[in-house]
């Protein structure tokens, strides 16, 4: 059981005692203490109810989320010099892709589910053959953006991946007793 199912198994659990016979709340003071951007997607992602759906999440946390992310792409567009801003106008426009490919690459991350086939890569009504949407993948493609501006968000939702991963690693590290 990876670390983002103990967080999910945590965050459900009915019995939070925290005693040598119950070890339900040791994910959640894992991902509080593995801290960065990380705890927050972590946060967002399987305790607002964004994945499960289950319940109205914490909007201030996606809200939150949005702005460090808006303010991550932002410099690191910035650093790796997506567009060029020698002009005012070149400024302003380059802070419309920022936010767009923020806006877009965070959406993506926290769900990426085919609406066509729900995840499963078959089609949805006769259960047979590959679904035309995702072409079997179970991904939904990124709708409304082409080019330059689809390319950065691709590597962004590639960042988000990377930073949530780490995030896991450490929080399992400590879970284990490492030190991360």
């Amino acid at each position: 059981m990876g670390f983002p199912d103990r967080y999910i198994a945590s965050i459900g659990s009915t019995n939070l005692l925290d005693d040598a016979l119950h070890h339900q709340t040791e994910p959640l003071a894992a991902a509080a203490l593995a801290g960065d951007i990380g705890a927050l997607l972590c946060r967002v992602k399987y305790a607002d109810g964004t994945l499960t759906r289950q319940f109205e999440g914490n909007a201030g946390n996606l809200a939150q989320l949005l702005r460090v992310w808006t303010d991550e792409v932002i410099r690191r567009g910035r650093a790796r010099r997506w567009v060029p801003e020698n002009t005012a106008w070149d400024a302003q426009s380059a802070q419309a892709l920022y936010r767009r490919v923020a806006e877009k690459s965070l959406a993506h991350w926290l769900d990426s589910t085919c609406k066509g086939c729900s995840g499963t890569g078959v089609k949805a009504l006769l259960g047979n053959g590959i679904c035309t949407s995702c072409k079997g993948s179970g991904a939904a493609a990124i709708h409304g953006t082409a080019g330059l501006e689809l390319e950065r968000v691709k590597d962004m939702v590639s960042e988000l991946s990377a930073i949530a991963d780490s995030h896991s690693g450490r929080a399992s590290g400590l879970l284990r007793g490492g030190d991360q």
